[in-house]
């Protein structure tokens, strides 16, 4: 009983104070208006009426508003429950002989006034909260600016309403834009819409406004990156409103534009049913930690497995995952973290054998190109024997679906990187004969993942630059978290026997592109604010990148943006071979040697390719 007062205290403050309100209200009216004299009759009927409104009110769950945030849909509330509440007090002075002689005027007046104090009270509290944040806050007048909100809908309208009322925001909004012509000219809180997006850098040159808010929850991927682009283009800062995020802090809910936002192109959308695809199974992934394999973890988690387990050799990103999962799902997710090392192959099985996972996701590996260059027999130890342990781990035990995680550097690799990916890729492809489904799924460059530009980039933007690029005419297929883990999962549940799978991603982008876009995003000028400089290729590192030896040798899926690379076959024992001979090497821990081995058993892996080959951008 006492933890229920605690957690109600302002509710249950309110409803008496309300019932005291009316009953106070109609008293003072009856004795004002009919001049009767104070009697135990009128007492009763004052605290009868005071608990019918107030009653009404708990009805219509008014004390469960949230007054700080309040807004039409509320206010219209409170209106319907005094109305219920004044129509049930009327009904009993018509029905009820005991109230007969009070007066239908003293009844409709009381409701008003009641109506009127509560408002007042309400709005009161808000305007001394809104005060109180103020004076924590310093007392300090927080330095304003002006911006320019882009959507006229509601989101734009809680914009508004917030950068009005939160003391601590830094803008003042200054007008609107709409893309949608029959808003032009009307107004939000006071605030125009001046006209349409396409119109907006036109206006605001006339303006001292540097900043524009986009505030559209249904924007599509291409219209946001095409509005962007056009106000970074001259020289306007960019934000993002998003009133889907919590109560984080005291600041108005405005992100930065990421980069991820903006692919320059369409946005991929896979729709994979993750239920179909693991729905009741028990499911392993290797690398689970890392950036798509923790988000293959969500996404697997999200599916209802029978159990998930995540195997992954660096406990810190393992421990972040586990949590995470912890907090979202509880009890309702099996989930087991194992920290292993693919490489270990005797845990491996131990693992495989107790937990008889029925699809493996294989995310572990090491990817940085210039280090696994200086250590090229730790990328063939992981990579390529660790993918041979999973592999025989995954048959031995009956896994249904092992899917390998691989990447475009696997195509005529130029490094050690890609060279043991593409060894990888010959293991799952020598494996036609097993009752395991193998699958590869290669992709280009993911954006925000672990070791990758964006990250780089940011922080040198940080640092006040410059950002290094290593080579201005270099290029890359990129894809966001999102879109390589959809592939992923779409492509398990697309796949048959030892196939490569590649996402069709469009056009390439130049990193020197990428590096000015994020400057703009960051509301300053390249070349000017932020120096661009360029450092050279590195050891084992592309121009150009390609998904596919050779489109027209790929197959077709049902999916229009997932095909199936159809290349000579690899017999278990070429494999094999090839393994022995890469084995030696890498025992032996001769750097050279390692190299040689891996020319010797890739026949597409020339490090002249490097520079030699270019590719028209398609």
């Amino acid at each position: 009983m006492k933890s229920f007062f605690y957690k109600n205290y302002k509710r249950i403050t309110l409803f008496f104070f309300d019932c005291f309100a009316y009953y106070s209200i109609f008293i003072l009216a009856s004795v004002w208006l009919n001049g009767k004299d104070i009697t135990m009759g009128l007492f009763v009927q004052g605290a009868v009426f005071s608990l019918v409104a107030a009653i009404m009110r708990v009805v219509c769950r008014i004390y469960s508003q949230i007054y700080r945030y309040s807004g039409t849909y509320d206010i219209l509330k409170i209106f319907l429950s005094d109305f219920c509440g004044f129509v049930i007090c009327f009904c009993l002075k018509l029905f009820v002989p005991y109230f007969r002689y009070v007066s239908g005027m003293i009844i409709l007046l009381t409701s008003l006034a009641c109506l009127a104090v509560m408002l007042f009270v309400r709005f009161a509290y808000r305007l001394l909260v809104t005060y109180i944040k103020h004076k924590k806050n310093g007392g300090k007048a927080v330095e304003k600016k002006y911006a320019a909100i882009f959507g006229a809908g509601e989101a734009g309208y809680m914009l508004i309403s917030e950068m009005l009322q939160n003391p601590a925001c830094q803008y003042i909004p200054y007008c609107l834009f709409d893309d949608d012509i029959s808003k032009v000219g009307r107004t939000i809180n006071g605030i125009k819409v001046k006209g349409t997006g396409y119109d907006a850098v036109k206006i605001l040159k006339k303006t001292d406004v540097k900043t524009v808010i986009v505030a559209i929850a249904s924007i599509s991927d291409e219209r946001r990156s095409s509005f962007v682009k056009s106000l970074t283009d001259a020289g306007y800062t960019v934000k993002i409103y998003d009133y889907s995020f919590g109560d984080i802090d005291e600041k108005l809910k405005i992100k930065d534009v990421n980069i991820e936002d903006l692919l320059f192109r369409k946005s991929i959308k896979l729709s994979p049913d993750v239920n179909r695809i693991i729905g009741g199974k028990r499911v392993m992934v290797t690398g689970g930690g890392g950036s798509i394999g923790s988000e293959i973890c969500r996404q697997v988690a999200s599916g209802k497995p029978e159990k998930l387990i995540i195997v992954d050799i660096y406990e810190n990103n393992a421990y972040d995952i586990q949590n995470e999962l912890i907090r979202k799902y509880g009890k309702d997710l099996d989930l087991e973290v194992i920290i292993s090392s693919v490489r270990d192959r005797e845990k491996i099985d131990f693992l495989f054998d107790k937990y008889r996972p029925e699809v493996v996701f294989h995310a572990a590996a090491h990817k940085h190109v210039p280090l696994m260059e200086e250590a090229c027999d730790e990328a063939i130890k992981n990579n390529v024997f660790g993918t041979l342990n999973v592999a025989d781990a995954a048959e031995k035990y009956g896994v249904s679906k092992m899917v390998l995680i691989s990447t475009d550097k696997a195509v005529n690799p130029t490094n050690v990187m890609g060279a043991s990916k593409r060894l990888c890729e010959m293991i799952i492809q020598s494996r036609k004969d097993s009752k395991t489904d193998f699958i590869a799924v290669r992709f280009g460059n993911v954006l925000g993942s672990n070791g990758s530009v964006i990250p780089l980039f940011k922080k040198q933007l940080e640092n006040g630059g410059p950002l290094t690029i290593t080579d201005k005419r270099i290029i890359r297929y990129f894809m966001t978290i999102p879109e390589a883990t959809s592939l992923v999962l779409e492509t398990a549940a697309l796949a048959e026997k030892s196939e490569i799978f590649v996402l069709d991603m469009g056009k390439p982008v130049h990193i020197i592109d990428l590096a000015e876009n994020m400057i703009k995003l960051s509301g300053l000028r390249p070349y000017k604010d932020i120096d661009i400089k360029e450092i050279g290729l590195r050891p084992g590192e592309k121009l150009y990148e390609e998904l596919l030896v050779d489109y027209t040798k790929c197959k077709k899926t049902e999916n229009e943006k997932i095909f199936i690379e159809q290349i000579d076959p690899v017999t278990r024992e070429e494999v094999a071979a090839k393994l022995e001979i890469l084995k030696n090497a890498a025992n032996s821990a001769d750097i050279d040697a390692v190299k040689q081995a891996v020319k010797d058993t890739v026949p597409t892996y020339c490090v002249e390719n490097a520079n030699a080959k270019e590719i028209k951008m398609l």
